[in-house]
């Protein structure tokens, strides 16, 4: 069966490691399974959420309000921005497929670092657009703006923090971007981790009523991380009205789900949790930053809940992520992304323990 020609030169995005399939090929009990590899909440889902989930568990066969008017709201105040400002979609990422589905084609080009969420470049490529890449996984401006000046692209991507390195822009090299990008470029800011990057240094953190300045600007969050809920799957656009009205026509009716809706509205009213995450992740990433340094082996400095570990040229990332899988520790490989290097979520004290214990093992 013959399919769109594009369609040849994309991979299929490889998601992490579920925990059923290490029990499933290596026998080990679910209970001895640590998972640090999809940057999920190690502190799982506030009590908050969890008991509004199960007081809607009896409205799962109603559609939701579609107008998401409610969690609209709760953005809207949290961040001081209008409500016809805000786009829901089911994960940030789903509005990254709008942004393609509304802006490329055959024709265009998109820019974004060497380093970065594949995503982008997935969604691109469904489109037929050319993928422009700088040579730094690091998002700088002076590598970014030369190439918009030249090729001028329909859309630019700046992940900051960045996923899978963990680096960030500062919030004065994002406006610089912006103030030189073209008007017709459109420039997405994605922060799915930036509640981590704005506790660790506020030069860091980008402030979405801000981006509203910008004609051309586009800010992604997500109730993955910091909330907790990667397993509802909602994440939110920030951009002008005009933005918003040409995305929502890719929308699809009721994009998330009815539980999904009701457990984002929970989340904004609990910022405590979100306190106790990023507290807890401060308490334990100078944990991996020690512990490399001992072993001999570099990091990224993170903004995000994980860190990267950069490897020697005899050690095999590959080769240590699988020894780490057999023994029930998960963990991201990132030799797909061209780098010798471990994306690891930085857990809880046992979980931490459990990692280094293991990879004790592995390194001895």
């Amino acid at each position: 069966m013959r399919f769109r020609k594009v369609l040849d030169a994309i991979e299929t995005y490889e998601a992490g490691k579920p925990i059923e399939l290490v029990v499933r090929e290596f026998g080990i009990a679910p209970e001895e399974v640590v998972k640090l590899a999809s940057n999920e909440n190690p502190l799982g889902t506030s009590p908050r959420v969890a008991e509004t989930i199960r007081a809607h568990a009896d409205k799962a066969h109603l559609y939701p309000d579609d107008s998401m008017f409610e969690l609209k709201a709760a953005l809207s105040e949290r961040f001081g921005v209008p409500r016809e400002t805000i786009i829901i979609g089911a994960g940030s990422d789903q509005i990254l497929e709008f942004v393609s589905r509304a802006k490329l084609d055959e024709k265009s080009s998109v820019l974004m670092s060497r380093v970065t969420f594949a995503m982008y470049a997935i969604y691109a490529r469904q489109q037929g657009a050319r993928i422009l890449r700088t040579e730094d996984y690091r998002h700088r401006p002076e590598e970014f703006l030369p190439i918009m000046e030249r090729e001028k692209p329909e859309v630019v991507y700046l992940c900051t923090p960045n996923n899978p390195t963990g680096d960030a822009m500062s919030r004065d090299a994002v406006f610089k971007i912006l103030e030189r990008s073209d008007p017709e470029t459109l420039v997405v800011i994605d922060g799915a981790y930036m509640e981590y990057a704005a506790a660790k240094d506020p030069a860091y953190r980008i402030d979405p009523a801000e981006i509203l300045d910008y004609p051309n600007a586009l800010y992604l969050g997500t109730f993955s991380k910091a909330y907790g809920l990667g397993g509802m799957r909602v994440g939110y656009g920030i951009a002008r009205p005009e933005i918003v009205r040409a995305l929502m026509k890719m929308r699809p009716p009721f994009n998330i789900t009815t539980l999904s809706l009701a457990a984002a509205i929970a989340a904004c009213g609990d910022e405590a949790f979100v306190a106790e995450s990023i507290a807890l992740h401060q308490q334990e990433l100078p944990r991996y930053e020690a512990y490399a340094k001992a072993r001999g082996f570099d990091y990224i400095d993170s903004y995000t809940n994980f860190i990267t570990w950069l490897f020697l040229e005899k050690m095999d990332s590959s080769a240590i992520a699988d020894a780490l899988l057999r023994r029930g520790v998960i963990v991201r490989d990132l030799a797909s992304y061209g780098m010798n290097a471990l994306r690891i979520t930085v857990g809880t004290p046992r979980q931490n323990d459990r990692l280094f214990a293991v990879m004790d093992e592995v390194l001895g």
